[in-house]
């Protein structure tokens, strides 16, 4: 059983049990998440596609944690013209374990 479900501008094919990083949400460690935007739902022999979303479906995940990404590293330079230009980045993301996936008919 698989959903696609929209969150934070992106969208993710998720599983029961999955680890999932995403953009970060407004919530704490512990809590729980409803992610009602599902988009495709699964079961193995059905396939339901939502226009956009699906009415009734709902993905439950618990929030692992909040935090900050890998450094990423922006250099600018021009050439022969003394220019540099040096900055760092971390992307801050919530970190999701996904629960049950279901669909109310």
């Amino acid at each position: 059983m698989y959903a696609v479900v929209e969150t934070g501008g992106k969208q993710y094919k998720v599983s029961e049990g999955d680890i999932l990083s995403v953009e970060k949400m407004p919530v704490s460690a512990g809590d729980k998440v409803v992610l009602d935007k599902v988009l495709v739902f699964s079961d193995g022999d059905t396939l339901k596609l939502g226009t956009p979303y699906i009415d009734g479906a709902k993905v439950e995940a618990d929030v692992v944690e909040n935090g900050k990404g890998d450094k990423i590293i922006i250099f600018k330079f021009k050439a022969k013209k003394d220019y540099r230009k040096k900055q760092g980045h971390r992307q801050p993301y919530t970190m999701l374990k996904i629960g049950p996936i279901s669909l109310d008919a």
